[in-house]
């Protein structure tokens, strides 16, 4: 098969008028993943090797960026696998397969970002070209492995599980995430989601979480949301707009 061939395969399907909508337990955060993977790929191409700052805050995020890829596939292979083999028995395995060698890449790039942090002057610009075009093609393989999932997969759960399962597959992956891992997750699902995915997410959160807690995440989202889109999710959740939000 050759590479025009394979693309092809990974076009989406003509469209159709949807159906009503199902529990999509990748969207959101498979958005997030692509946002951050996109800023952190060009901050690695832009990055100046001279300015030490420059350095030390990109490569902290190409480093966080690393963190976030593990522990999304962690909690796949832990909550998501066995639901899809529950489905149709071996249906996790070549997805399992590629977060293996997914495993392998992560701890290459983590090892070419802390060289590349120690480098000699003379030495940081091939580290960070070679690093830049390493995560250039870890990203694409990212990106074609996360169409298969919200594809095939999906496909496979929408048919075998009713929307209160799945959300309850989500429910595990959330209450098994580190602080700072779903705070930095959150973060990046308000700049990607569009503003219905975003309103769906926080009118959740609204209804489950204790008050102080949804009032945290929300200012979270608060900080990364131009106004209109901030106005927006304050109306679809009957919140105050003003940038002095107090009350919840």
């Amino acid at each position: 098969m050759t590479t025009t061939d394979t693309l092809l395969d990974l076009r989406p399907a003509a469209i159709r008028p949807a159906p009503a909508p199902r529990h999509d337990l990748y969207r959101n955060i498979h958005k997030a993943l692509r946002a951050m993977m996109f800023d952190t790929l060009q901050r690695v191409g832009t990055l100046d090797v001279t300015d030490d700052d420059d350095m030390a805050r990109t490569l902290d995020q190409a480093e966080r960026l690393l963190a976030h890829l593990t522990s999304h596939l962690e909690h796949e292979n832990e909550f998501v696998h066995p639901a899809l083999e529950a489905c149709s028995p071996g249906a996790s395995v070549v997805t399992a397969d590629a977060h293996a060698e997914h495993r392998g890449s992560i701890a290459a790039l983590a090892a070419e970002i802390s060289a590349l942090r120690s480098a000699a002057a003379a030495e940081r610009s091939p580290r960070s070209a070679h690093l830049y075009r390493h995560l250039a093609l870890f990203v694409a393989d990212n990106l074609q492995h996360m169409h298969i999932e919200e594809t095939a997969h999906n496909t496979l759960l929408w048919a075998a599980c009713t929307d209160a399962e799945l959300q309850a597959v989500t429910d595990r992956i959330v209450a098994h995430l580190q602080p700072q891992i779903m705070a930095e997750a959150l973060d990046w699902m308000a700049a990607s989601l569009n503003p219905a995915e975003l309103a769906e997410m926080f009118g959740g959160i609204q209804t489950q979480a204790p008050p102080e807690a949804f009032r945290s995440l929300l200012e979270i989202a608060r900080s990364r949301l131009d106004v209109k889109r901030w106005t927006g999710l304050a109306r679809a959740l009957c919140l105050p707009s003003a940038p002095g939000l107090t009350t919840v």
